[in-house]
């Protein structure tokens, strides 16, 4: 299955691109990364990062999604299209989805998920809306007949573990931590570079097309709860822990300015709702560990291991 599909990856350098684009070329596929000509010149350190993915081997192609001519191009190179474009701009990925319809050669086409299931959401605003349109591009890919892969990855490891989620640390707490609900509710954390493996792993399998790739690890899928002890039990130390009602966490929501208030929100979907697992895995889904078992992947007591 693996090195055969030429892929595109839409996004390359940005948090959750790279690790898909190591991951393609670590992976013996040929790769392609679509990046506008203002990348490398206005950010160093992205210049830097498309010079090392030209090392190994990737083909950098001058275009963006505001321009179909390039998009178009793009596509018509590839077996595959992977999107990793950010919140700012999941509604340009209707463009792809016209692009990709145009070429009418695309075998499987990954948009821009990595996170909560859009598809199993409570979440409320402003959180709602950006779920909402991830939506509507499932059903506008749908609706055209493009097949496809959802990867819902769940929380991003790199994001939440380092600071136990604590807004404005770098390290997790050593006295003090604060749990948005009563901290019970399972959540999923997955090492970025895991997510990268997991998603090209899965773009040639036919057990993933037309389905939902759900990370759902079983070492990883942890109450806050639990991520706290396995902390705690690290340091020999038990961390004073401050408790936010629902009640509360909404009202934070509503008086926080955006767009701070939408990680609150998000924050709310995650460890109050529960959203990354209260759901049973449907026949329109499938879970990567499952598929994949020989993938190692980074569990949360290797990753807390870095911070002691």
């Amino acid at each position: 299955m693996g090195g055969s599909s030429r892929i595109l990856i839409i996004g390359a350098t940005g948090y959750i691109g790279r690790h898909v684009a190591k991951a393609s070329l670590a992976l013996g596929h040929p790769t392609f990364l679509l990046v506008r000509d203002s990348t490398a010149s206005s950010k160093p350190e992205k210049a830097q990062l498309l010079d090392s993915f030209k090392a190994s081997g990737a083909n950098i192609l001058n275009g963006s999604l505001e321009d179909h001519a390039s998009l178009v191009e793009a596509v018509k190179k590839v077996d595959v299209v992977i999107s990793t474009v950010g919140g700012e701009q999941i509604a340009n990925q209707f463009n792809i989805v016209r692009a990709i319809k145009e070429v009418g050669t695309v075998k499987r086409f990954l948009p821009s998920e990595f996170g909560n299931d859009v598809d199993n959401s409570h979440a409320v605003e402003p959180a709602k809306s950006v779920f909402e349109l991830k939506a509507k591009v499932r059903r506008a890919i749908e609706a055209e007949g493009i097949p496809y892969t959802y990867v819902s990855s769940n929380c991003f490891a790199g994001y939440f573990l380092p600071s136990l989620a604590q807004p404005g640390l770098t390290a997790p707490p050593r006295d003090k931590v604060v749990i948005l609900g009563d901290g019970n509710a399972k959540a999923v954390y997955v090492n970025e570079e895991d997510i990268g493996t997991f998603t090209i792993k899965a773009l040639d399998d036919p057990r993933t097309l037309n389905k939902t790739l759900y990370l759902r690890l079983a070492a990883n899928t942890l109450s806050f709860n639990e991520v706290v002890r396995l902390w705690e039990k690290k340091i020999d130390k038990t961390l004073e822990k401050v408790y936010v009602p629902e009640e509360q966490v909404l009202t934070l929501i509503s008086e926080t300015p955006f767009p701070g208030n939408i990680g609150i929100a998000i924050g709310h979907s995650i460890f109050v709702k529960g959203d990354q697992t209260n759901f049973e895995i449907g026949p329109d889904g499938v879970e990567a560990s499952q598929l994949y078992p020989d993938v190692k992947y980074t569990t949360v007591d290797d990753y807390l291991s870095k911070f002691v």
